[in-house]
């Protein structure tokens, strides 16, 4: 009796399909493997070589990692600072200046407040004050200017009148030299 089908297994032949789908990449891998191992290098200073620059390729990007851990921290831990509330440091230098600068603003603020804010007074509304240097000197004392002034006047006394130098050299037994 002949055979009813006529036509190919369609599991025998996917499974024949599977097989040599494996052997295929087998070879391929196999093919890679002997490719790798002729251009293996097998010299120790190249070697080494390659070793270092992996080494240093890797402690660089340790070296990049770990820094931009520590940028995140500092992140993180200003906006835990800005979050909070500053707190006062304690009590700071203050200077002069600046503790009449706080007292000054205080009495205006409770002048204002009371609401009798006096203006202050313009160098037209207040009196002239007398200039010290330009002072007329008053009966009785006497003025110098120089030194040599100064010097006449602490010799002979507030009483020699201004513009007398006393007596001359030659009453005073000092002669025309000045001491013979």
């Amino acid at each position: 009796m002949p055979k009813k089908f006529q036509g190919e297994n369609t599991k025998s032949a996917a499974a024949r399909a599977r097989k040599a789908e494996a052997k295929a990449a087998a070879d391929a891998k196999r093919q890679k493997e002997l490719e790798d191992a002729f251009w293996k290098e097998e010299d120790k200073h190249v070697l080494r070589k390659e070793q270092r620059k992996e080494e240093r390729e890797k402690r660089r990007l340790e070296q990049l990692e770990r820094k931009k851990e520590l940028q995140r921290l500092l992140e993180e831990e200003d906006a835990k600072l800005k979050g909070k509330a500053p707190k006062a440091p304690g009590p700071a230098k203050v200077t002069r200046a600046q503790i009449d600068e706080a007292l000054r603003k205080e009495m205006k603020e409770s002048a204002d407040a009371a609401g009798n804010a006096e203006k202050p007074k313009s160098h037209l509304e207040l009196p002239l004050e007398e200039n010290l240097n330009r002072r007329v000197l008053e009966e009785g004392s006497v003025e110098a200017r120089t030194i040599e002034e100064a010097i006449a006047v602490l010799r002979w006394g507030w009483w020699a009148p201004p513009g007398v130098q006393g007596p001359s050299p030659s009453l005073l037994g000092m002669g025309r030299a000045g001491g013979e």
